[in-house]
């Protein structure tokens, strides 16, 4: 259902011209498939389990996410080469109307729904529960308190890591989220040398989360979140006082390997952890914890930035990663499950 929605917003945005006319249709079709893909993530994560056993939930999030990142990667470029790029791309398009860029919408979509079919008819499906009571608006509110507070009484360590990930999470985010800006008002990027080192970033990224999917079903998913968090932290110290192009692209490039495990494990921490049949439950919560301390990150670059300009803003990153840091020391590792030797 939620693919469906996403798609339907991707392809809507093929209406939405270049013209100030166009604007709310435009924030109404991007916000709506935010939602949506928030509520598939749920679904979609909670799936880890059945796609992996015990001893291979690490490695095959990691594989997960890795594959996330090279698919992006390969349709930004094929879109740059055949839409973007070009005066006149496929199909004529061009800048008029903003053309090309709504094609762009429409192969997003397209790539969007062909690549969900796999999924759909390979991993199988887990029984249904029972729905339980049908609630309003404002009673669902109410469900999720006694939710919280029924987690908090019977799992106090996954209490403790949702509110840790819910840190730490923002601090990632907020690595993407305004990495651009701080490329170009700070090292004086141009937008073509963004989008390279875009692709650069997320070829890192999905190395990252490869690499630490392999070595977090020997260790563990903390301590690669722990070492993944004070990399990071370290990395964006150092881009404080940095003022080479050069050494961007390699103290940039370095942010982003961090990124990709730390993000990779924290799903596969909460798979862990999750009671069996309740893994849709635990996601949502996951979901739920993220948002709630989604404004920290901005606000904090915000409040550094006025103070010392652009650069310091990265202060505000890195201040929520180390709270992140400090937080996820009050959380235990998870049981490691037993190898049998066949």
């Amino acid at each position: 259902i939620w693919t469906v929605l996403i798609v339907a917003c991707m392809v809507g945005m093929f209406w939405v011209r270049d013209d100030y006319a166009y604007v709310w249709l435009g924030l109404i079709l991007l916000s709506a498939g935010n939602i949506f893909a928030e509520f598939a993530n749920v679904s979609y994560y909670a799936m880890l389990k059945q796609v992996s056993t015990p001893t291979t939930v690490g490695r095959v999030s990691g594989i997960g996410w890795a594959a996330g990142y090279v698919g992006g990667i390969f349709l930004l470029l094929l879109l740059f080469v055949g839409l973007i790029g070009p005066e006149v791309g496929w199909f004529g398009a061009t800048s008029e109307g903003g053309l090309r860029y709504r094609i762009v919408a429409l192969f997003a979509a397209a790539w969007f729904a062909v690549s969900a079919i796999p999924l759909f008819l390979s991993v199988p499906e887990v029984p249904a529960q029972s729905a339980g009571r049908r609630v309003g608006f404002l009673e669902s509110y109410k469900v999720l308190v006694r939710d919280v507070v029924n987690l908090w009484r019977t799992d106090r360590n996954a209490t403790f890591f949702l509110g840790a990930s819910a840190l730490f999470r923002d601090g990632l985010a907020a690595v993407f989220t305004f990495g651009a800006v701080i490329a170009v008002s700070v090292y004086g990027l141009t937008s073509s040398e963004v989008l390279i080192f875009g692709v650069a970033a997320n070829v890192v990224a999905a190395a990252g989360a490869f690499t630490g999917g392999l070595i977090e079903d020997r260790v563990g998913p903390k301590p690669i979140i722990l070492v993944s968090l004070v990399g990071l932290t370290l990395t964006a110290i150092a881009l404080i006082f940095v003022y080479d192009t050069t050494a961007f692209w390699m103290l940039g490039l370095a942010l982003c390997l961090w990124v990709g495990p730390a993000q990779s494990s924290a799903r596969a921490f909460l798979a862990h952890v999750s009671p069996p049949g309740r893994e849709g439950q635990m996601f949502g919560l996951y979901a739920t914890s993220g948002r709630a301390v989604s404004f920290l990150a901005p606000t904090l670059i915000g409040v550094f930035s006025l103070i010392g300009g652009d650069r310091t803003g990265i202060v505000g990153i890195a201040v929520v990663l180390v709270l992140g840091i400090i937080a996820l020391f009050f959380v235990k590792s998870p049981a490691r499950p037993t190898r049998t030797v066949k």
